[in-house]
Order: structure tokens, then C-alpha cells, then sequence
């Protein structure tokens, strides 16, 4: 293994010994010999399949047969979800073919953030991620199970299934993907469009049809932000299929993939053989593998928070400074839009997830030893899956980039790093990519333009407020204690317009800026918030700030004495004001949801023995 890869896996199951422990025991608590309903009283059952048909009714009333539950995110408005339409039908009759039975146990809500941007919406999109979970763990309490397949793409869908599921960490589970839409208007194309809709150049009609161009069909969109970095991570970590991660929605390989997956979650009871609990299966050494596969990729953000939640449901303390020391270690390999001009499907095409796990496995960055849905060892996801009939069979995948504008070996990368950085100083500890950002536009220190509100920022650009000046937007009381910690992806080609007209420009701010963060220095998640008394709510307009992306450092020139006895400004909208499309029900989530840093989570990990972790409670 690469020494740093090890050392920073070392140290999290050291700083994990004592809570992973206790997961493990609560796992083992909950392991049945044999199925859980054997467990239930007879009128608990009789509702558990009093709406079944034969031959499941009859399988579930004897207990002989492993049953299998599916929990789907699908709606048919959202392109990403929308192929899993038919899917549990496919998956219940790929499982009784394979010898189990199984059962739809629930579905959880899927928004769209790419729907919701500069909506009021997207103030619940974080907060639904751990909404999801709870969904997940509802979906799956009722005791019927022996296994569960979950059926999610999208940014807050998958890491919520996931935290629910290892809540439920003796059962077996299986991700099953719905695949990228196929490639529309090149991104680099749709990039221009937007910049010179933020300019008025063109109108609303033209677009209207550059995005409908892009985003034009059922499946994932194209580009490399939280979506498809959900779906490599589930890959990464064993959860998929060997290859099953972007075949496209709608083809006979995509079909014969989750037919494939419907079997092998029968395989993988106790009843089936192959035991693989998913609390077993996500370990310290799986989500390692998961932190190196975002930086190989320069893979969202959004996971900088994510990760961190998911590693505290299995009882793994994951920080950024391991997220920040891992990056320091593992090459660059992609070039995947917002961090080149390929989409998706490109990847695929040059490689795909068996050329980058091959690479990544040969030069010692991802563990091997490790369980996944298909048995032991990562080598068995370097292979590629192939039609042979109308089932899938996995050849020997390839030993060598198809194309290097896409895809690099780890010993030739784009990059010696992984293009995410921590930032730390006066104004607080923040997350930073690089791997879209161009070498001279790293470090910024500019004077501060503060705004509490984004479209204040895009009213200024509009009236043409901030042209001809270097700047640095500071866009506060956008944490998760403050308004659920929106994405302000809407800021980008304002952003890039003045940068591209050679105006030195950057962003700090305690929200999001979504996986598709570009090419302007965007320091994110900045913890502490403004909300919560955070250094930013005393920032001024005209403060000098730096943002230095190259020594790790976020700091502002204003003598230590005048700051320190600054009175905060601005302030984040109260109950009364933080209300209408929904979000007055997740004023409850506001009070008690923790830091960006520790995964701005409103679910309390659980203590080791002897341990006490206190509540969160907010002013």
C-alpha cells in the first residue's frame, strides 16, 4: 500500500477503535439464525404478507426461503430516477428465479438539485439526506428481511439509502444503479451558453435550449458531480456489481445487470451461503477506498460532508484532515466535466471504473482485501461486464487508458494530488477543489464584498456593481444552521464572467457549491458558520481576505484586536422567515444539525461504551 494511503487508515481505525467496536456488537446483536419474521408473533406476520400472492405468501409463512426487500427512490419527474419505474418487478422475479422472495418494503423521497438551484426548495436538499436515511430505516424495520437491494442515483438519495442501511448493518445489501443518460450537448458548450446568459448576450429561449440539449433524456446527467460521484463510490466500495455503475438506462446490458444484482442478493444471505452483512462489508479499509476513488476522480464536494456521515453510521470516525492528507497522496487520473470537457459516458468509453480501479489497485492507493457484494477482493471490479445472451458475463477488463485525455494510470496522472484541499485560518477551516481551477487563480487576496444573500450577489453583477475590481464574495448564513446549507451553484458563471474579463475573483462562503464546482476558487462548507457565531458574520465589505489554495490557508488582514470586537452583521432568517415550500416541517432539523465538518448531520452518532457525545442544540 502507498505509505501515506496507510497511515491515514492506521490512524482512523485507531481514533474508531472504540465506537466501530460497539457498531459491530450492535450488528451482531441483531444477527438472527434464521429469518427475523421467525421471530414474529403470528398476528405481526399474517400482516406481513396478508397482501402477498402465491408462491411468496406461502415461502414467507414458512421461513424456508430468504426475502429479499427493495426500497426504491423512483419518480417519474426526475431523469435520474425514472428507469427504476420497472425494475422491482425485474428484481423480484430475478430473485425467486434465484431461489428467495421478495417484497417492495418502501420508497424514499428523490429531489433534484439541478431543479431547485436559487429555489427555495434547495434549502431542504442537504436536510433530506438524513430524512432519506430515516425513510430507509422505516422501509426496512417491519423484521421481514434477510436482504435488501437499494434502488438510488442522486446526490442526497444514495449517501441517505446508504446511512438507513447500515443501521440495519446485518443485512446483506445491494446497490443497484440506473445509469447515465447518453451524451447531449458537450458540457464545455453549455458552459459558454450560461456565461453569456449571465451577461445578456443571449436570452432565456436560447438557454432553455442549450440545457434542454444537455439534460435530454432518462438516466443520470452527464457530467461528474454528486450524482455520478455517488455511483463510482458505490462501486469503489463493493455495493455495485463489478461494471454495473454506467451502463446506460434502457439497454439490454442494464437489464441484465439487475437481473444479476436481484440474484446475487440472494447469494448473499445466510440462506444463501454467502453471508455478507453490509455493516461487515463497510469497514475502515471500504471507506478509505471510497475517499480514494473521489480524489482519483476529483469527485464532488458535497462527499467532503457525506463520507464523513456514512463513516459515523458503521462507527468510523472519518475528518477532513484525512480527506485533506489522502488527497496530498493520490494522483489525479480524470478529466471528467467540471474538471475537463468529457461527460460520463466518455470515461466509459476510455476505461471506465475497471481500467481506474485496476490502476489504482497496481500502484497501491485502494485496498484489495476487502468484502464486496461479489465476494472478497476489489480485483473482482477491474473486470467488465458484457451481454452474453441475455445474461451479463465479465470479461478481463483494460490494462491501459483508451484515451488519455480522459483516464490516466496512476503512474502518469493529470496531477500528482487529488485536487481537494482544507483551508484553515482567521475566518474558520473550509473545503477547497482545485482540480478545476488553473494554477494562477489558486491564491486570491482580495478585498471582501459580503452579502447574506445570493441573489444579492447576482443583483450586484447584474447592475454591474462588481466589474473592473478584484474581489472576494463572501456569501454567509448559508450553513445548515442557518437555512439547510443551499447549493449556490447559480454564483458560477457570474463568477467565471469576471474572472474570464481578467478580474482576480473568489468565493468564501459557509454553503454549497455542488459537484459541479468550477473553475473560479470557491472556499466552501466553512465551519463555524456565520449563523452560529462564525468569524464571517464579522466580516466587512473592503476586508483584504485570502484564499491561498496552495498552502491550505483562509485569512483576512485586519488587526486581531479590531476583529475580535467587531459586532456581528446580517443575521440568518428566523422560523417565521424560514417558511413556505416545505421548510417550516424541517425547522426541527435546523435547531439541532451539526457541522459541515462532521457531516452536517441531524443524527447523533452513536458513543462508544463509557463515551458521552453531547446534543446539539442551537440558539
Amino acid at each position: 500500500m502507498n505509505a501515506g494511503v496507510a497511515e491515514v487508515t492506521a490512524r482512523i481505525s485507531a481514533r474508531s477503535r472504540g465506537t466501530r467496536a460497539a457498531y459491530l456488537a450492535r450488528v451482531a446483536a441483531a444477527t438472527h439464525k434464521g429469518p427475523a419474521r421467525g421471530k414474529l408473533a403470528c398476528a405481526n406476520l399474517a400482516h406481513g404478507f396478508a397482501a402477498s400472492e402465491e408462491p411468496v405468501r406461502a415461502g414467507l409463512r414458512s421461513g424456508r426461503k430468504p426475502n429479499v426487500a427493495i426500497v426504491s427512490a423512483y419518480n417519474d419527474m426526475l431523469s435520474a430516477h425514472q428507469p427504476f419505474r420497472d425494475v422491482p418487478e425485474v428484481l423480484k422475479k430475478s430473485i425467486v428465479r434465484a431461489g428467495g422472495l421478495a417484497q417492495f418494503a418502501g420508497g424514499v423521497p428523490a429531489m433534484c438539485d439541478g431543479i431547485t438551484q436559487g429555489r427555495a426548495g434547495m434549502e431542504l436538499s442537504l436536510f433530506s439526506r438524513d430524512l432519506i436515511a430515516m425513510s430507509t430505516a422505516i422501509a426496512l424495520s417491519h423484521d421481514m428481511f434477510d436482504a435488501a437491494m437499494m434502488l438510488g442515483v442522486c446526490d442526497k438519495i444514495v449517501p441517505g439509502m446508504l446511512i438507513g442501511a447500515l443501521s440495519f448493518g446485518h443485512l446483506p445489501v445491494v446497490f443497484v444503479p440506473a445509469g447515465p443518460m447518453t451524451s447531449g450537448l458537450p458540457n464545455g458548450e453549455k458552459a459558454r451558453v450560461r456565461q453569456l446568459y449571465a451577461e445578456g448576450k443571449v436570452g432565456r429561449e436560447e438557454l432553455l435550449e442549450a440545457e434542454s440539449a444537455s439534460y435530454h433524456s432518462k438516466g443520470t446527467c452527464t457530467f461528474y458531480g454528486t450524482a455520478n460521484s455517488n455511483q463510482m463510490l458505490m462501486e469503489v466500495m463493493g455495493l455495485h456489481l463489478p461494471d454495473a455503475t454506467f451502463a446506460n438506462p434502457g439497454t439490454p446490458l442494464r437489464a441484465a445487470l439487475d437481473r444479476a444484482a436481484g440474484a446475487r442478493a440472494v447469494a448473499i444471505t445466510a440462506a444463501g451461503g454467502e453471508p455478507t452483512p453490509i455493516g461487515h462489508l463497510v469497514d475502515e479499509k471500504a471507506i478509505v477506498n471510497a475517499c480514494v476513488a473521489l480524489l482519483a476522480t476529483g469527485g464532488s464536494t458535497n462527499h467532503t460532508m457525506h463520507l464523513v456521515a456514512i463513516a459515523a453510521a458503521a462507527g468510523i470516525s472519518l475528518t477532513w484532515d484525512d480527506l485533506s492528507d489522502l488527497s496530498a497522496v493520490v494522483p489525479l487520473l480524470t478529466r471528467i466535466y467540471p474538471n475537463g470537457s468529457a461527460d460520463i459516458n466518455h470515461f466509459v468509453a476510455a476505461g471506465g471504473t475497471p481500467f481506474l480501479i485496476h490502476t489504482l489497485l497496481k500502484h497501491g492507493y485502494l485496498y484489495d482485501d476487502v468484502l464486496t457484494v461479489s465476494g472478497r477482493g476489489l480485483w473482482r471490479h477491474t473486470a467488465e461486464a458484457r451481454l452474453d445472451g441475455d445474461s451479463v458475463a465479465w470479461e478481463e477488463g483494460p490494462k491501459q487508458s483508451l484515451d488519455l485525455t480522459v483516464l490516466r494510470p496512476a503512474d502518469d496522472p493529470f496531477a500528482p494530488d487529488g485536487g481537494l484541499r482544507m483551508l484553515s485560518g482567521r475566518l474558520g477551516r473550509a473545503v477547497v477543489k482545485t482540480s478545476a481551477v488553473a494554477p494562477e487563480h489558486r491564491v486570491i487576496t482580495a478585498p471582501a464584498v459580503v452579502f447574506d444573500d445570493q441573489a444579492d450577489f447576482l443583483a450586484a453583477f447584474a447592475e454591474g456593481r462588481l466589474d473592473g475590481r478584484d474581489l472576494v464574495a463572501v456569501i454567509r448564513y448559508q450553513g445548515p444552521a442557518a437555512n439547510g446549507m443551499p447549493e449556490l451553484h447559480k454564483l458560477m458563471p457570474a463568477l467565471g464572467v469576471l474572472q474570464d474579463r481578467g478580474q482576480r475573483v473568489a468565493i468564501v462562503t459557509d454553503g454549497r457549491m455542488s459537484g459541479a464546482s468550477g473553475k473560479v476558487t470557491a472556499a466552501i462548507h466553512v465551519t463555524p458558520e456565520a449563523a452560529l457565531g462564525g468569524p464571517l458574520a464579522r466580516v466587512r465589505d473592503g476586508d483584504l481576505v485570502t484564499v491561498d489554495a496552495e498552502l491550505g490557508t483562509l485569512d483576512l488582514d485586519v488587526p486581531d484586536a479590531e476583529f475580535d470586537h467587531r459586532e456581528m452583521t446580517g443575521r440568518a432568517p428566523d422560523d417565521v422567515e424560514w417558511a413556505g415550500t416545505g421548510r417550516e416541517l424541517f425547522s426541527g432539523f435546523r435547531a439541532i444539525v451539526g457541522t459541515a465538518e462532521n457531516g452536517a448531520s441531524v443524527i447523533r452518532p452513536l458513543p462508544a461504551p463509557h463515551e458521552e457525545i453531547p446534543v446539539v442544540q442551537h440558539a
